[in-house]
């Protein structure tokens, strides 16, 4: 139907032409018939003209309908359009006269058929209705010169039919592509806009809801928008599979859609982070729909018979409060969501304006945490581990101080966390072992230095080998490095970790594991890797929360230790009881005020030279 009437001038000038044709050779011929004929032909060709323009202009039929009424106007004006001719070559009306008419009448029904060929009905019904009589006509006329005229004028039908099938096929071709293309394009759209594990949208397509939403929103509309992201979700990956972990997204994804309002939008925003966002009437709404979604999130699901509980925690950002566009919207409740993990997971904690100036602060802890490594600003403090049987200094642990040249010293408490976000903890970490290695280098050979390791410098592509650079460039024996790590490592990435400690220990450096009794305690990390020393928290040793049942810990802990020929070090050590409490539960290695706190490198090297020359550091 759009070919039709899609250029309404072309059948105006090709009916106005017609008619001009038809009226000035009957007028000048002036056989009444033919006059009659060529009015009609008039006729016909101002009501089509009419009904075109009307249809065109006001759009307000039905496809049957305009097909109809073009079939009618079309076929009516090629009927007197071939009668014209045809009265004129049967009452033998002057030849040019004759041929003006037929030429016309061929010229129209070969063109006509060309241009309606998207309707091949309507485009071959013409050009029989033109043609047919004509040459029917032109066959029974006296003229032999006609008759060949005749005779030429069918061959030329079946031409024209081939044609016009031709030009209507590739119309179709077209048409079947251009709807392929759509569809597909459509298709590609709504992929492009999905997650392909949940169903729901994703990141692009939360972009594109969420504006939409926004701009529908009234001036004193509530929107709230929920970040949520759940608990230890790797944890799933690395243990069960990430078939097991794309079906407990699903669920996740299932839940979210029954217990959220219909009218929310939901989606996947990457990893094991979801986004929703519905309207609210007020704070307490959010509250209550917060703690709905993490109880059912928190229920138990039975995959493939494991049972699972997957915990979760929720940032929420509400317009107009903390943002009217999506970026400012998104941005407060991605800080939201990082408060509400790092206090207790499985809560929610709505946006405060509080958390963009402590972001703006990390940021800046960020920049001049990169600056200080080049200036040089930061330096290494020794801590002595001390043998509680003879006083001896064992060892030295490697604490880092920064002291910034106007803030003053910094506690690593306000830098360490920033460093480890930020990843910048893997150069700082590099450069810890570095110093602490060309220090112990000039302490006896029978004192060792003691190293934290970030689960991030594990990770990081290279990390034995910036281990061994520091070996090498101080000339230090393997053996009097002591690399300490944490429980929460083995959690996040045992294999890597098992490759890291395998080879160095390998080589002859020492692992020890700190914090124990802290974190998530299991004595499979013991049997599994060549610890060689193990330390007790100070939590154990000194507080309010110590007492009988701390101290039956670390004699149990010591008692494991003796079993596995390992040292067991003490933290946290103040006082001189706490040093006989935790010599007789059979520690044998302390570290504390006790004995010094830490101390720069140069004073360190006198507290041995105190130790060398004397009976120990502080010996009971």
């Amino acid at each position: 139907m759009d070919s039709l009437y899609s250029n309404p001038m072309s059948l105006i000038i090709g009916a106005v032409a017609a008619t001009g044709v038809c009226m000035t050779a009957a007028l000048t011929v002036g056989d009444t018939w033919l006059i009659i004929a060529a009015s009609v032909v008039g006729a016909i060709a101002l009501m089509r003209t009419g009904l075109v323009f009307a249809i065109h202009y006001l759009p307000r039929w039905n496809t049957r309908t305009l097909e109809l009424m073009f079939e009618v106007g079309a076929f009516a004006f090629a009927a007197s359009l071939s009668a014209v001719a045809s009265i004129a070559v049967w009452g033998e009306v002057p030849y040019d006269a004759q041929m003006l008419l037929v030429v016309v009448a061929v010229s129209y029904a070969t063109a006509i058929a060309a241009r309606n060929a998207g309707s091949p009905f309507i485009a071959l019904g013409q050009l029989l209705t033109v043609l047919v009589p004509l040459s029917i006509a032109l066959v029974l006329s006296k003229s032999t010169l006609i008759l060949v005229l005749g005779l030429a004028t069918i061959l030329h039908i079946p031409s024209v039919i081939s044609i016009t099938m031709k030009v209507n096929r590739s119309l179709r071709t077209s048409i079947t592509e251009a709807e392929t293309s759509e569809r597909l394009a459509r298709k590609m759209e709504v992929l492009a806009h999905t997650d392909v594990v949940t169903g729901l949208h994703n990141r692009a397509g939360l972009n594109e809801m969420l504006v939409t939403e926004l701009m529908r929103c009234g001036p004193d509309q509530h929107l709230a928008l929920f970040w949520m992201d759940l608990d230890r979700f790797k944890e799933v990956n690395d243990l069960l599979g990430h078939q097991i972990g794309d079906r407990v997204l699903s669920e996740v994804a299932r839940r979210l859609r029954e217990s959220l309002p219909d009218e929310a939008g939901i989606a996947r925003f990457g990893g094991d982070e979801f986004v929703f966002f519905c309207s609210v009437r007020h704070r307490e709404d959010c509250e209550a729909l917060a703690a709905r979604i993490l109880q059912q999130i928190k229920r138990p699901m039975r995959l493939d018979g494991e049972r699972l509980e997957i915990g979760s925690s929720v940032g929420i950002a509400m317009m107009p409060d903390d943002g009217i566009d999506a970026d400012r919207l998104m941005q407060a409740a991605d800080l939201a969501l990082y408060h509400a993990k790092q206090g207790t997971r499985g809560g929610h904690r709505f946006f405060d304006p509080a958390m963009t100036r402590e972001l703006a602060s990390r940021r800046e802890i960020e920049a001049e945490l990169r600056q200080a490594i080049k200036r040089d600003e930061l330096s290494l403090f020794f801590q002595p581990i001390v043998d509680l049987q003879t006083g001896r200094i064992k060892c030295f642990e490697a604490l880092l101080r920064w002291f910034h040249p106007i803030k003053g010293e910094l506690r690593p408490g306000e830098f360490i966390p920033v460093a480890e976000e930020t990843g910048v903890i893997v150069t700082l970490g590099n450069w810890i072992t570095r110093q602490a290695a060309l220090a112990c280098a000039q302490w006896p050979e029978d004192v060792s230095v003691a190293v934290n390791l970030s689960p991030l410098q594990i990770k990081a592509p290279g990390a034995v080998l910036a281990i061994e650079s520091a070996l090498r460039e101080a000339n230090l024996d393997p053996r009097r490095l002591e690399l300490e790590v944490t429980e929460s490592l083995f959690i996040e990435d045992s294999e890597q970790t098992a490759a890291f400690i395998d080879e160095l220990s390998a080589k002859g450096v020492r692992f020890a594991l700190d914090d124990f009794g802290t974190g998530y305690s299991s004595l499979s990390y013991i049997h599994k890797f060549p610890f060689s020393k193990i330390k007790v928290d100070r939590c154990f040793v000194s507080g309010d929360d110590v007492g009988p049942r701390a101290h039956a810990i670390i004699r149990a802990v010591a008692a494991m230790g003796r079993g596995l020929d390992m040292e067991i070090v003490a933290e946290g050590l103040e006082e001189q009881e706490q040093v006989e409490t935790v010599r007789d539960a059979g520690c044998t290695l302390g570290q504390g005020y006790f004995f010094s706190r830490a101390v720069p490198d140069y004073l360190a090297a006198m507290l041995l030279a105190q130790d060398r020359d004397g009976d120990g550091l502080r010996a009971a």
